[in-house]
């Protein structure tokens, strides 16, 4: 789960984090009254969407007229972000925050995430802030220093002072470096975050420290334990098909193909969209119907994979184990009898109660295409699609 920045921003002030004074808006109405409360000479005037990039797509403007300030956050109400993260369609702003300003020393990154492969926390910190960091990544990964907490034995004296270094933080920064880092890492572990960052973290000409950005995303399988968290959820950063399929418990994630894709367990799932790519076709989605799934939640799920109107043909994968092949080829007619499918349907069942589910779909007078095997089904269902266009 992601939140916005301004939502970020008053989570880290909890932690004793510093950040600027600020104010979101909900309308253009209420521009004019936060610019009045807040301290110039200087405005900055942000969207608020959930993605990356906002600055270059023309998110983020400053202002050292209070009149010209007032008149950009009202103008930004409605306006489509277009960033490298949000695709060619943008997102629409429809929250904006507009944050006193500071004069700027230097910039600098932290991000901090859950490292998975070490079952740690990890810090990551450079010189380079206010850019991409996927950039400095990939073009110096030398600038980038790493520095990884056990939780065992959680956030120790000695690793500020590494941080500190990575940054050649000196003086009053250096000071509230050493502050600062062990709060960061109580905020991730007091919200069950998966990824904080703060790019730019600016030294100011106090030579102190204050986080100009502040992104967060949260383990949504820890959620249901943080419902401060759960209620700075905006659906409408959402994709409206994920939040659907989220209501009847599905694994749902849409992506950029043409072939919808229904299947029981995440590792068959992500199998199947290997080979659909393999066979020259293009997943729509993942969708993980689970293993214990109902008919009433298999319907859903059909559902759900067709209301996507760049889905051009679907693609049904079950591995019986738990999970019944006669329930999910009810399902599957219990879905098509109420909506319809004018598009070509494959479906391969194996496991248990497999003929059942074989006769079901043989007997239901649709035009459903058996597939053998997984190869067989991905072949079928690109043929199908190529030959309908």
């Amino acid at each position: 789960m992601n939140i916005h920045e301004y939502q970020a921003k008053d989570i880290l002030k909890t932690y004793g984090i510093p950040v600027l004074r600020g104010k979101v808006l909900l309308n253009p109405n209420e521009a004019e009254k936060a610019v009045e409360e807040l301290t110039g000479p200087i405005w900055v005037v942000k969207a608020q969407i959930h993605a990356g990039g906002r600055g270059k797509a023309g998110g983020v403007k400053i202002f050292g007229d209070k009149q010209e300030a007032i008149n950009c956050a009202k103008n930004m109400f409605g306006e489509k972000l277009v960033t490298h993260q949000t695709g060619n369609s943008g997102k629409e702003v429809r929250r904006v925050y507009i944050e006193e300003g500071c004069k700027i020393i230097d910039e600098l990154y932290v991000g901090v995430v859950v490292d998975r492969a070490s079952s740690q926390i990890a810090f990551m910190v450079s010189r380079e802030g206010g850019v991409e960091i996927e950039q400095v990544a990939s073009k110096t990964p030398d600038k980038i220093k790493t520095v990884t907490i056990d939780i065992a034995t959680g956030f120790q004296p000695f690793h500020a002072r590494k941080l500190a270094h990575g940054l050649e933080l000196k003086n009053g920064a250096l000071k509230s470096g050493l502050k600062l880092f062990p709060s960061l890492y109580e905020a991730v572990l007091g919200t069950d975050a998966s990824m904080l960052e703060i790019n730019p973290l600016v030294v100011t000409a106090t030579d102190g420290l204050v986080a100009l950005d502040a992104k967060m995303n949260f383990d949504d399988n820890a959620l249901y334990r943080r419902p401060n968290i759960v209620a700075l959820r905006d659906e409408d950063e959402e994709d409206p098909i994920e939040l659907k399929a989220a209501e009847h418990e599905l694994n749902y994630i849409k992506l950029d193909g043409s072939i919808g894709c229904m299947v029981n367990g995440a590792g068959l799932a992500m199998a199947t969209m290997d080979i659909i790519q393999l066979k020259g076709g293009k997943p729509a989605n993942f969708l993980d119907v689970g293993g214990g799934a109902t008919q009433e939640r298999v319907t859903e799920a059909f559902k759900i994979i067709l209301s996507d109107t760049s889905v051009k043909g679907v693609l049904v994968n079950i591995f019986g184990g738990i999970m019944r092949c006669d329930v999910i080829a009810e399902g599957i007619i219990s879905a098509v009898k109420e909506i319809g499918i004018d598009i070509p349907l494959v479906v391969r069942l194996e496991g248990t109660n497999v003929e059942m589910g074989t006769d079901i779909l043989a007997e239901s007078g649709y035009s459903i295409i058996s597939a053998e095997d997984l190869d067989d089904a991905a072949e079928k269902i690109v043929l199908a699609i190529n030959e309908k266009n």
